[in-house]
């Protein structure tokens, strides 16, 4: 199957974000026997048993590192990192069934094969879904901080989500998060730091588009708190 060439893409992306119909049917138009070959986004189909893992191999139609965005939102960042890394793949996991049609139709329309959405709770997904061995990053980009006490436990990131995490990585996989509350990002930091699965790798930026999250703290010059953590595949010296 013939992709779409970067710039179509990112023309067609950059009109249907902005809501510009005309220049995005410009772009369909000029571009149609191409689309015609894009493969729609699959359904979802499970087993005898909810926890059943998915092989992630089977729902993508070559064979690339997976990316996996937890909690994709609405899709900003997970489409545009479809479009600027066409050489991998990348799997959004979302909850909330609006964000998820808004992203897959937008993955559709612009003709990005590289690109699926399950909507599923982040959690789950995570510790009884996924697969050993079959992601290469995962992002974690600000999840929801339950700022108050009695609210904390609902975070997401505690022991046993990091050790899923873990898990469902390759060697040399990573995983990285950003979020803008600082008392979360210390509590990350402590949970990683009493774990010995993981390597803290200086941050890169590497290309990645921001998140709307993301460009509204920098436009009020609020802080961004990242970290970075490689899996750890041999004993620390």
């Amino acid at each position: 199957m013939e992709s779409l060439p970067p710039d179509a893409l990112s023309h067609r992306w950059e009109a249907y974000r902005l809501g510009d119909l005309a220049g995005f049917q410009q772009a369909s138009n000029e571009h149609a026997s191409i689309l015609r070959g894009t493969p729609s986004l699959p359904s979802m189909s499970r087993g005898t048993s909810i926890l059943e893992r998915f092989s992630l191999r089977e729902i993508f139609p070559t064979d690339r590192l997976i990316e996996v965005d937890l909690g994709s939102g609405p899709g900003k960042f997970l489409v545009e990192s479809a479009l600027q890394f066409p050489d991998r793949n990348f799997l959004g996991i979302e909850r909330l069934l609006g964000r998820v049609r808004k992203t897959c139709r937008a993955a559709s329309e612009i003709g990005l094969p590289n690109l699926r959405v399950w909507r599923l709770e982040l959690e789950y997904t995570v510790r009884y879904l996924l697969p050993e061995n079959s992601v290469w990053r995962f992002h974690l980009n600000f999840p929801d901080p339950w700022p108050k006490r009695r609210h904390q436990r609902r975070r997401v990131v505690d022991s046993e989500f990091l050790d899923a995490i873990n898990r469902s990585l390759i060697n040399g996989g990573e995983f990285r998060i950003k979020t803008d509350h600082e008392a979360y990002f210390e509590q990350i930091t402590k949970t990683v730091a009493r774990s010995d699965l993981w390597n803290t790798i200086e941050w890169a930026e590497e290309g990645y588009p921001r998140t709307d999250f993301e460009e509204q703290f920098l436009r009020k010059n609020l802080p961004i708190y990242r970290l970075r953590l490689g899996k750890r595949t041999s004993d620390p010296q």
